[in-house]
């Protein structure tokens, strides 16, 4: 596994290659779990090479205390990459990323301001920013991406549509724990009360209920609800244990 920590490293290694060889690409920002593993694997079965990057992107953290409590488990990652069968790692900092201090960014207008959006102001122009940055630099045939994060698939592929460019965006089932837990990085961080209840999240979204009693029943449970919303033919969810702020969708 070649791991590269400068882009102009990695672009010259791109411009080696063949012309006609299909790239994979699974953009991350670490404390890798099954679900980024899914879209590696993903990956392996519809390209020639696979890369991942790994990137802490600071410009989607609309509240710093959630960037500093992120979990930072790079030898861990970069050991389960290399046993899934990883290519190319790719490892950037910031200053590579963003030589303009974010001074440029792409917004989308309509759909970016609801549910998660409507919450965490200036989260998807974080989003949108880095996997554009990151799309150009990769220039990979295909691109995955979960969904879990159902919202930031769509926001993503719209934009690579809306901006002509090559990658297709190929979204991903949702990997869940044995208890429907949706994996998330974030998981790691609930206390063991809190994970044995994050459960009743899924289970919730997905029984028959009306949306108040919804919400009214994951309130008596000990969650507090962000959104709960119903939006192309999907269900949404986004609540709190805690300090954790968990998401989740379903298709209905």
């Amino acid at each position: 596994m070649l791991v590269i920590k400068n882009i102009q490293d990695w672009l010259q290694a791109h411009a080696s290659r063949e012309s006609n060889s299909t790239l994979g690409f699974v953009p991350t920002m670490g404390a890798l779990h099954k679900g980024h593993l899914s879209l590696v694997d993903r990956s392996h079965r519809e390209n020639d090479t696979t890369i991942v990057s790994i990137f802490v992107n600071p410009t989607q953290f609309n509240d710093p205390k959630d960037l500093n409590g992120y979990p930072q488990t790079l030898e861990a990652d970069l050991s389960s990459l290399e046993n899934a069968g990883v290519d190319v790692v790719l490892l950037p900092d910031y200053n590579q990323v963003y030589p303009d201090d974010y001074r440029y960014k792409i917004i989308e207008s309509e759909f970016s301001q609801k549910l998660c959006g409507a919450s965490r102001p200036g989260h998807f122009d974080g989003v949108l920013t880095i996997v554009m940055k990151l799309l150009n630099i990769v220039q990979a045939t295909h691109a995955y991406f979960g969904e879990k994060d159902y919202q930031q698939y769509v926001l993503i592929k719209e934009m690579a549509e809306a901006f002509f460019l090559r990658t297709r965006i190929v979204s991903c089932p949702t990997i869940r724990e044995d208890d429907g837990l949706a994996c998330s990085s974030r998981n790691a961080r609930l206390k063991s009360e809190e994970r044995a209840l994050a459960p009743q999240f899924y289970k919730t979204l997905t029984q028959k209920l009306s949306m108040a009693a919804r919400k009214s029943q994951l309130e008596s449970l000990g969650f507090k609800v962000d959104y709960l919303e119903e939006f192309k033919n999907r269900r949404f969810g986004a609540v709190y244990l805690g300090k954790v702020r968990l998401i989740d969708n379903v298709a209905i």
